[in-house]
């Protein structure tokens, strides 16, 4: 285990890395939230975490203080952000060294330096026949699973990132291979889904700085389909250049909350929990083995992951047919992070739309409604896209008492 001053040190570390910042010594991390300054508490051991059978309450912070403004609201993330680079997902490293970007054709080559070591990856842009350049895009992860023809339709351009390139996951034993690795060693604290967070992060660097690219960098969303939707939903929580998210059906680990999958699978339902998803594949950090049997230590769940994207826009796409994804873990999940775009007042900047009756990653026709508005919403500006959504074919009975028992504060 680590000791506390050990935590209390990767905890100032974490809040630099949730945003994209270089590290700092001191013990205050500046994040760009006009001007805002952060701190961030000391980091439990996992042995001195508290049982938490609940969602916990994404507005009580660290120290037990609940937020009552839109300001606190910023650092209440910054710490949301440690927690889970520490307990799951990794750390996720600052900007590095030296990025850069040449178009080649509609493959953009990025290019990353940073303490001694290079790597290089290629992203295929496929550009839409209509729309004007700069145009928005959409970066789908290893691809997109949404509809790619409506995307063409209202001029946003897809953008193909290479996840398995920049972190391997082909099994437990592709820990540690992949180019991200291949730059920050592979011990690197960092499972699949921060790794391809950081190479996201990488990507949007190289379109910033490649004009010739054609590609709104201002105007850009994030999106994966099953284990991809995790990767896109931590992408999006951890950049806030990405102006909208849509995990499609990631299930544990995505848009499922760890404790409801296991109250789901306790009542004898097929559900991908955390005891299971350890020894599947790399996509979270070795840390995360040690919460395999006890989620409930977890101080967060993926309600307060979701809600790290908040205000920006974000779309879960959910599929009832799929039990193993967690069908009423995602449900019940999404309900409470939907509470705090609403404390924030941007209740329509969330949306949940779930529907079965289709294949696992096959975007149904009867969805590409909720897809249009939250793209002309936030990637082509019409304030007027109504992307007030929350429904599902499936009836969910949820015990808020026992899994939202907090109140929602009206933020200032």
């Amino acid at each position: 285990m680590r000791s506390g001053f050990a935590l209390s040190a990767l905890a100032m570390f974490l809040v630099s890395g949730l945003v994209g910042c270089n590290s700092t010594d001191s013990p205050v991390a500046k994040l760009p939230y006009a001007g805002s300054t952060c701190v961030v508490s000391p980091l439990a051991d996992v042995d001195h975490l508290p049982v938490i059978n609940e969602l916990p309450n994404p507005f009580k912070g660290m120290t037990g203080k609940l937020i009552t403004t839109k300001k606190d609201w910023i650092c209440r993330r910054a710490e949301i952000g440690a927690q889970a680079q520490a307990y799951e997902l990794g750390v996720k490293p600052g900007v590095p060294e030296h990025v850069s970007a040449e178009l080649q054709g509609e493959n953009l080559v990025v290019r990353v330096a940073d303490k001694g070591h290079e790597i290089k990856f290629t992203a295929k842009i496929t550009y839409p026949k209509t729309g004007k350049a700069p145009y928005p895009a959409m970066i789908g992860m290893g691809g997109s699973w949404i509809n790619n023809e409506e995307l063409a339709k209202q001029g946003v351009a897809v953008i193909q990132f290479p996840n398995n390139d920049i972190a391997e996951q082909l099994n437990g034993s592709s820990r540690g291979k992949g180019k991200f690795f291949e730059l920050y060693g592979a011990e690197h604290s960092a499972g699949a889904l921060m790794a391809w967070a950081w190479g996201v992060s990488r990507l949007i660097d190289g379109l910033e700085k490649t004009p010739a690219s054609q590609i709104n960098a201002s105007r850009l969303g994030i999106t994966g389909c099953s284990r991809n939707g995790k990767g896109a939903l931590v992408a999006g929580a951890f950049d806030e250049r990405i102006k909208l998210t849509i995990p499609q059906e990631s299930g544990s680990g995505g848009s499922s909350s760890w404790r409801v999958s296991d109250d789901q699978k306790a009542k004898g339902q097929n559900v991908q929990t955390s005891s299971q998803i350890v020894t599947e594949n790399v996509w979270f950090s070795e840390n995360f083995k040690q919460f395999s049997q006890s989620a409930n230590r977890l101080p967060f769940d993926h309600h307060s992951l979701m809600g790290m994207v908040a205000p920006r826009g974000l779309l879960v796409i959910e599929n009832t047919s799929m039990e193993w994804l967690g069908n009423r873990s995602a449900y019940t999940a999404s309900l409470a992070a939907r509470e705090i775009w609403r404390a924030l007042g941007e209740e329509s900047s969330f949306g949940f739309s779930q529907l079965g009756g289709h294949n696992h990653c096959q975007y149904p026709q009867a969805q590409v409604p909720e897809l249009n508005a939250f793209v002309q919403k936030f990637l082509l500006d019409d304030a007027k896209a109504d992307t007030a959504i929350f429904k599902s074919d499936q009836e969910f009975a949820v015990d808020k008492d026992r899994w939202i028992n907090w109140k929602t504060p009206k933020l200032k």
